[in-house]
């Protein structure tokens, strides 16, 4: 799947399941603790090794707070275990975001989770799957037309509660194909994007994923046509995904199918290996 949720049409977040309002409680619940706890936003990130604008827009409500980070900050701002009864209510609310998104979405996000088989290839942003919130609230605060604060709120936990999907035991064969310009370009800032990177290189170590990187000097490639996806729903043939400027199409066509796997075995086979991708990546973080 495209980096990029290019649907031009805002959405509203649905309120009936109270997830919105869910993670606005939790921003105002962590200030009102920071604050007791005297301390300012850039003291907290600093004792969370996060960056002040994530502490910022989780406060308001703007950001998803992730469960691991409730449980890591309870003790720091005193909470005594107030954070850490959320984190049950916030997994459920993540996954339960699942069903918010867009109409043209929603086919591919359902076969997404359902999938025994996803390979992906982006040539553009980071895969969404792999997007830290820092980076997905980049993409989407700066595309053109601009979303309002709440739609932002409402994509960014539909994108991350996409990514349970790391959490499922056994999981989904994955692999992840990256054109290294997507590697070169810091959307978010220096420290958003070093984040970035590290999030990449923890995903990359899993069992199930391979993520490799496309050098941009290699002098051949199958596939300049733009990003895609392949995903294997269980008990069914593969399908390819393509995305254009809110344009969706899911391809079941068995021989339209063959081509894009065709194009994928290319480029992972010109591509750096999964080792020598995840060298890139540590020697990228060293030059941040």
């Amino acid at each position: 799947m495209s980096g990029n949720d290019k649907e031009e049409r805002p959405e509203r977040p649905s309120e009936v399941d109270g997830t919105a309002h869910l993670f606005r409680a939790l921003g105002k619940i962590i200030k009102v603790l920071r604050r007791n706890a005297g301390l300012s936003q850039a003291e907290l990130a600093d004792i969370a090794h996060c960056s002040e604008d994530l502490i910022s827009a989780i406060e308001r409500g703007v950001r998803v707070p992730q469960p691991d980070f409730l449980v890591q900050l309870d003790p720091v701002l005193g909470a005594g275990g107030v954070l850490k009864a959320a984190v049950e209510d916030l997994r459920a609310a993540l996954s339960r975001a699942r069903v918010r998104h867009p109409d043209w979405f929603r086919s591919f996000a359902k076969a997404e989770a359902e999938a025994v088989a996803l390979h992906y290839y982006e040539v553009q942003a980071v895969p969404g799957l792999l997007q830290t919130p820092a980076y997905a609230e980049a993409v989407f605060r700066h595309r053109r037309p601009l979303y309002d604060e709440e739609t932002i709120g409402k994509r960014l936990a539909d994108r991350l509660a996409r990514q349970v999907i790391f959490e499922k035991w056994p999981g989904p064969t994955m692999s992840f194909v990256i054109e290294e310009a997507v590697l070169r370009r810091p959307l978010g800032g220096r420290d958003a994007f070093r984040e970035q990177l590290r999030r990449i290189a923890e995903v990359a170590q899993l069992r199930t994923v391979h993520v490799q990187i496309m050098p941009t000097d290699r002098e051949e490639h199958p596939a300049l046509g733009g990003a895609f996806t392949l995903l294997t729903p269980k008990g069914r043939r593969e399908v390819a995904y393509t995305e254009s400027y809110g344009h969706p199409r899911l391809i079941t066509d068995p021989e339209e199918v063959r081509m894009f796997s065709e194009r994928y075995g290319i480029i992972r086979a010109q591509a750096l290996t999964p080792r020598e991708s995840l060298e890139l990546i540590e020697k990228m973080l060293g030059e941040l």
